[in-house]
């Protein structure tokens, strides 16, 4: 957000929770409430919220209706790498919301991105009670500073809409175990890392490297200056 109101745009945010003022609408996604009134007069939309979920499917679906019925703004969705090559349910879900975006009717724009850093500090911080920190044998990521993401959608709400854009994806591809690894050197843990081949069709995927985008190393922020700052 502060991005956007510093490039002069007037800011409305959908919450579930907070109380509705000048920035703010109250609503939900899933039952509907009060995105009429978010909507209303926007020319615009960053649909940013997700969850583990078919939700996903759902919210989207109300979104774009309400969206067609207040003028047809231009709806920009945020994605990920590889929802059409790696077979895990999030994944699908994501995939079935672009293709009801892309089917809507209003103007828009798919964004898709590789894994936060903060995921990977997150996959390691859950296991904080184990004796060792589990990582998936054979995996790379490519996670991309998720304050750059910011600034790429923030451009883009101030351009005209661009269907599919190219992929974004962090500066390095590195293995799992030594993204780990700079983690628990960074916060001084001694519990081992401990590469675990995992089975399924999801993690053939992330082996075959699906979920990545070499080609399109966007991000500056590196995992190790994440880290440290």
């Amino acid at each position: 957000m502060p991005r956007l109101l510093s490039a002069g745009h007037a800011v409305r945010v959908l919450h579930r929770k907070a109380r509705s003022d000048e920035q703010t609408c109250r609503g939900d996604l899933l039952s509907g409430e009060g995105l009429e009134e978010a909507v209303d007069g926007v020319g615009t939309i960053v649909h940013c919220a997700t969850t583990n979920s078919r939700a996903d499917v759902h919210g989207t679906r109300n979104l774009l209706r309400a969206a067609a019925r207040a003028g047809r703004p231009h709806l920009i969705y945020v994605s990920i790498v590889g929802v059409d090559r790696v077979d895990i349910p999030y994944y699908r879900a994501k995939l079935a919301c672009e293709q009801l975006v892309e089917r809507s009717g209003l103007p828009w724009t798919i964004q898709r991105t590789t894994q936060f850093h903060d995921l990977i500090v997150w996959m390691c911080t859950s296991q904080r009670w184990l004796p060792v920190i589990v990582m998936p044998s054979g995996v790379s990521f490519q996670p991309v500073d998720a304050g750059e993401v910011a600034a790429r959608l923030a451009d883009l709400a101030g351009a005209p809409p661009a269907g599919r854009m190219p992929d974004m994806g962090g500066p390095e591809v590195r293995f799992a175990v030594d993204l780990a690894r700079a983690y628990a050197r960074s916060r001084s843990i001694r519990r081992p890392v401990v590469p675990v081949p995992m089975p399924g069709a999801a993690m053939r995927g992330y082996r075959a490297g699906r979920h990545l985008t070499p080609e399109h190393t966007d991000g500056r922020i590196t995992f190790d200056q994440y880290l440290t700052a």
